[in-house]
């Protein structure tokens, strides 16, 4: 095994279990944080491919903007962040522990985190399976870097719509968190 496939290895192992703590803590901001190392780790993956530009928009715009962006979702929206210590009147706003889910929400929490579990392991198997039988034992080469013109007109090109749709869910994203926040 050459270093390459050492490091991908590694990070590999990184990306996926901060992907399945992201998934499985308890805390909202603390969820945010692994899906930060999840998605460095995927960065550190391109830059193993040869694209190091790919790899800093990576960081500049997932990490840096995306995940920044949901932090503010969070904390406009004052989302439920961790258990609720002593008694909570669930009807009363004002209370700064108060949850913004349901009490039904947290009494089928492990059902709905099993639910998860088994959806989120099928995912992965047939994936799996998939790859496994479309490239089998093959070695896949890495190849020849990207030219920062042929990526360009390929985004501005080819995948525009695309482009385009993500930027205007995330601008959706956050009118929603803005308006949500408001009291009136």
């Amino acid at each position: 095994m050459s270093g390459q496939e050492i490091a991908f290895g590694v990070l590999a192992v990184f990306g996926g279990l901060a992907a399945l703590a992201v998934v499985t803590a308890r805390n909202v901001v603390h969820s945010a944080l692994f899906l930060v190392v999840s998605l460095a780790s995927i960065a550190g993956v391109y830059l193993l491919l040869a694209a190091p530009f790919v790899a800093f928009v990576q960081v500049i715009i997932y990490v840096g903007a995306v995940v920044v962006l949901l932090l503010f979702g969070i904390m406009l929206t004052r989302a439920y962040n961790g258990p609720v210590r002593g008694p909570v009147d669930w009807r009363d706003d004002s209370s700064p522990q108060t949850p913004l889910i349901g009490r039904r929400v947290l009494d089928n929490a492990p059902a709905a985190r099993l639910g998860a579990a088994v959806v989120g392991a099928s995912v992965f198997g047939m994936l799996s399976v998939f790859l496994i039988q479309a490239f089998g034992g093959e070695r896949i080469e890495a190849g020849a870097p990207t030219s920062l013109d042929q990526l360009g007109t390929s985004i501005f090109q080819r995948f525009v719509l695309p482009f385009e749709a993500v930027s205007v869910l995330l601008l959706a994203a956050l009118i929603g968190a803005i308006v949500l926040s408001r009291r009136d």
